[in-house]
């Protein structure tokens, strides 16, 4: 590991903002008042990478708790560092493998998932490791509140077209659908924040795919 990941991962342990592994454990199903100290709706990102998302959403909506997830320190540090420095206190992130979700939060807990630019695992080998697999729809059914909404934006074609088979093999709710976003009527300041990795694609004329979808 090189002397920068090392310094960072040094510095996300002093982080008010920052917990990692065992130490969110407490908070399942506290969120909001254990955490954040309110009784505000909690928002996910996962995969957060950087923390770009999460930490524009959290300005843009000063009401509402964000929680940015990822496994990687290293990344996360830059998210983290940013809410902090510029003052954004309904922001937190939590290191852990995705896929251990139940442990940390509650049935119903949830309000909404952001899915931004995940890793797409295009070979059909690691299908399950896709986040819109079933084994992680699974996951996002029981701790999101009725009617809760997942949102994919994908520069991935492969992974656009998986998820909506999927959304309809299994009668889910189709709210939104488009694989150009920036040429749709949806391109609004939601869904205009854009990542490091998106603004590369964007270089590259990639076109970006748009999914919202619920489970009722």
């Amino acid at each position: 590991m090189g002397k920068d990941k090392l310094k960072r991962f040094a510095e996300i342990d002093t982080f008010s903002n920052v917990l990692q592994l065992d130490a969110g454990k407490p908070f399942k199903g506290e969120w909001s008042k254990g955490f954040f100290k309110n009784n505000n709706p909690v928002v996910l990102e996962l995969a957060c990478g950087k923390g770009e998302y999460t930490v524009n959403l959290a300005t843009l909506f000063p009401d509402k708790n964000f929680i940015g997830i990822d496994y990687k320190g290293n990344r996360i540090w830059r998210g983290a560092k940013t809410a902090l420095e510029d003052g954004v206190p309904n922001v937190a992130f939590l290191r852990i493998q995705i896929e251990n979700l139940l442990d940390y939060f509650a049935t119903g807990e949830v309000d909404e998932i952001w899915i931004t630019f995940p890793d797409p695992q295009p070979q059909l080998s690691r299908e399950k490791k896709r986040l819109t697999s079933p084994r992680f729809l699974d996951k996002y059914i029981e701790i999101l509140k009725p009617g809760g909404c997942v949102n994919l934006k994908t520069d991935n074609d492969g992974l656009h077209a998986y998820t909506a088979e999927k959304i309809e093999e299994l009668k889910l709710r189709l709210h939104i659908k488009t694989e150009d976003l920036y040429h749709s009527p949806y391109a609004d300041e939601v869904l205009s924040i854009k990542t490091y990795y998106e603004k590369k694609y964007l270089k590259d004329n990639k076109n970006i795919n748009y999914l919202k979808f619920s489970f009722a």
